[in-house]
């Protein structure tokens, strides 16, 4: 009798875990009723950008009436940001919020997630995906250029190498006007600017440029701690201003000009070239020539000196 009752216990066992087992492998197969969720990641509900509410979207298997709330780590409702939304199939549905809550803004690094109410199908289901508050901007911690020349009809810019507090965006003004957005989101990069501003190339001259950064929540740094760069806007460079040799020596001048030939004229000489770096030598006399280099109209000089080198 008693292995007779063992058997029973252990069959009825079996057929138990069997008939859980068939109806988890059943509840996996039943498709959310909600799909194609799309969460922003990062909220500033201060930074008063296009990017200070977090969107809510996903695709409904079939026609509802929503309810979207968002709800704290501890499972708190703390905003209904949308009730009784009637919604079709297979669309994006949006929501947003702006990162308040019942008692004022989200603080800095708290998280949230969206809680969807679907009345037609009578279900409560809490979306993974986390919302963080982020309210605090990043910081530009260096900026610069090197050697801060840029010259005018250029095809590659001048590199604008940065480091920031955290992954963000460089953002570049010139003035009020902003003239880079940088794609990249890297703490450390570079950044290139071409000499534009509003699609127009600028006159020779100097120029202020100050770096700030964008993180991914819309968090801008603040015009005071923006980071200053100087960019000289030249049409014609010479590598050096001050040159000395030796009587009759020959001697060297890298030409940096975006023009394709430009002309030069020391002491009795004179000529054109197209190659970047010219070829010259000093005169007999000694004493102090001037090196004139042009293109298109734009000169720029340098100071021969001859003599004991």
């Amino acid at each position: 009798m008693q292995r007779v009752l063992s058997t029973v216990v252990l069959v009825g066992l079996l057929v138990g875990t069997a008939a859980a087992f068939a109806i988890t492998e059943h509840l996996k197969l039943i498709k959310s009723p909600i799909y194609f969720p799309r969460v922003t990641k990062k909220l500033s509900p201060v930074c008063d950008c296009p990017a200070d509410k977090a969107k809510i979207k996903f695709k409904l298997r079939h026609p509802d009436s929503v309810t979207v709330k968002i709800v704290d780590s501890d499972g708190h409702v703390v905003d209904t940001i949308a009730t009784d939304a009637s919604r079709g199939k297979n669309v994006f549905v949006t929501f947003r919020w702006d990162g308040h809550t019942t008692t004022g803004i989200a603080p800095d690094g708290s998280v949230y997630y969206p809680q969807v109410e679907l009345a037609n199908e009578r279900r409560t289901i809490l979306m993974p995906n986390k919302i963080t508050i982020d309210s605090v901007a990043p910081k530009v911690l260096s900026a610069t250029d090197h050697r801060g020349i840029l010259i005018t009809r250029g095809s590659h810019g001048i590199a604008i190498h940065y480091v920031f507090s955290e992954p963000a965006h460089a953002s570049v003004y010139l003035g009020p006007r902003r003239v880079i957005f940088g794609r990249r989101s890297r703490p450390s990069y570079h950044v290139k600017w071409n000499g534009k501003a509003g699609g127009k190339s600028l006159p020779a001259g100097r120029y202020v440029l100050e770096v700030a950064a964008v993180d991914l929540a819309g968090n801008e740094t603040p015009p005071a701690q923006r980071k200053r760069v100087v960019v000289r806007i030249r049409d014609i460079v010479l590598s050096d201003s001050s040159i000395h040799v030796a009587p009759r020596a020959r001697f060297t001048v890298t030409v940096r000009t975006g023009a394709p030939q430009y002309t030069w004229r020391f002491a009795d000489a004179h000529g054109s070239s197209k190659k970047k770096v010219l070829h010259l030598r000093a005169p007999k006399r000694r004493g102090r020539y001037r090196l004139v280099v042009s293109e298109h109209g734009h000169s720029t000089t340098a100071t021969v000196i001859v003599g004991k080198k």
